[in-house]
């Protein structure tokens, strides 16, 4: 995008010295008329009266003066026409890379209204969106706008309607002389529709709403306007698709999660409960740390599926450790294929790690084991210490008569303290301490 900008900006101004040379050269011709007559005059000079001498000289000065004028407001109209669009086009450019990062539907909506807005100096615009056989104002600015945010119109009805039904522009100086408007929204707002430009949010499998904009503020909207604002709502349609995509991704990634988390729980119920217990805890410590928004979010799916590699093990059927921790390898394997669950197998996989490099499955070391790993495994041992019932297996245990090493509040902070450096990170079991409290545990 960056270069493209430069390249226009470096037209634009090829444009404006080619103006400036012109007007140079149309200077040039008009001086050198005004010496070749004023040589002409002093040849003819006795043979003039001075009436006829003066009327002659004075017209000369005024075409001379005028030619001037002209030359000079014609290049700087010029040079003027060529610095808005160019201001439009930056915008334009701006604003279509801008709605390109924004994550959030509504966000986006009113984004590009306001920047359609700006961009062409309208009143008011909105945003309608098909929905079956119905057209839905998704977003609209302008006064008594809220009045028609959420309202829904027939998808034949209006200038709309038919800018939809047709997947074509329309731009209209008087909308009272055209049939296609449909005076029913000004009579729900009291807005007076009088000039409107709207255009079509069109993606390869069809028309999805529209762009509408009313009133511009100076005059009438104009073909540039037209130009710009079809290029931009293109984009828009394009952006406003994959804000969707991202969104029903983001709600089938609930949806599985949920479902996930139940299998587990009705799998093992034993744990039921636990995987969400080690998220809050790590995000206490996430708090603290102050981790970003989106390593929060990573880390708190990592802790809700970080047990998931048990779908995949009979817990009644394990008859030694080796198989019982084979279930980090598991849920790593389980989730690696699956893309929005990509970027936390590797976290849950090391889970198991100690610090001391005596943990499973790689033996990692230190800081070599993901922060996240490290905070998972102190919320998994802290709360199967104060909730016996998350270790308590199903069948044969893992080992004859293990159970939790400590119980109760205190005796689980004392046990993270005593493995502080060795199986804990030193550091993130400080942060937790100091960040832990009894009231907090009986909440979760």
């Amino acid at each position: 995008m960056t270069d493209k900008t430069g390249r226009k900006k470096a037209v634009v101004e090829n444009i404006k010295h080619q103006i400036r040379v012109l007007n140079g050269i149309i200077l040039l011709i008009v001086y050198a008329l005004l010496l070749l007559i004023v040589r002409f005059l002093y040849v003819f000079l006795d043979y003039m009266s001075t009436p006829s001498l003066v009327t002659i000289l004075s017209i000369v000065a005024g075409l001379v003066v005028t030619g001037m004028y002209v030359a000079n407001a014609a290049s700087k109209s010029a040079i003027k026409t060529i610095d808005e669009y160019t201001n439009k086009l930056n915008s334009l450019l701006n604003t279509t890379r801008d709605i390109r990062e924004i994550v959030y539907g509504d966000v986006l909506l009113e984004s590009i209204v306001e920047s359609s807005l700006k961009i062409t100096g309208a009143d008011a615009g909105s945003i309608m969106l098909a929905d079956g056989d119905r057209l839905v104002f998704k977003v609209a600015k302008g006064r008594e706008s809220t009045k028609i945010e959420g309202l829904s119109i027939p998808k034949s009805q209006g200038l709309v309607g038919w800018v939809v039904d047709n997947g074509s522009a329309i731009r209209i100086d008087n909308v009272k002389s055209d049939s296609r408007f449909d005076s029913e929204i000004d009579k729900i707002t009291g807005y007076d529709t009088k000039t409107v430009l709207c255009v079509p949010l069109r993606l390869n499998s069809g028309t999805i709403g529209a762009l509408e904009l009313i009133n511009k503020e100076k005059g009438v909207f104009s073909s540039e306007d037209e130009d710009l604002i079809t290029y931009f709502a293109d984009q828009a349609a394009i952006a406003i698709a994959m804000t969707k995509f991202r969104e029903d991704q983001k709600n089938f990634e609930i949806h599985l999660t949920d479902v996930l988390l139940d299998a587990m729980d009705t799998h093992i119920h034993e744990k039921s409960g636990h995987s969400k217990r080690v998220a809050k805890y790590c995000l206490l410590m996430a708090r603290a740390i102050n981790m970003s928004e989106d390593e929060k979010k990573k880390l708190y799916h990592a802790c809700l599926l970080h047990d998931i590699g048990f779908l995949k093990i009979k817990v009644k059927d394990v008859r030694s450790k080796d198989e019982y921790k084979a279930h980090s390898q598991l849920a790593y394997e389980m989730l690696r294929p699956i893309n929005f669950y990509s970027d936390i197998g590797p976290l849950i996989l090391h889970h198991h790690e100690r610090y001391d490099g005596n943990g499973y499955p790689a033996g990692l070391q230190g800081e070599a084991i993901p922060l996240e790993s490290r905070m998972i495994a102190i919320a998994e041992a802290f709360d199967a210490m104060v909730s016996r019932d998350s270790y308590k297996y199903v069948g044969r245990p893992v080992e004859d008569n293990k159970a939790p090493s400590a119980q109760g509040f205190r005796s689980a902070i004392e046990e993270l303290k005593n493995n502080s450096g060795t199986q804990f990170d030193a550091e993130l079991v400080d942060m937790f301490v100091s960040n832990i409290d009894e009231a907090f545990v009986e909440e979760v």
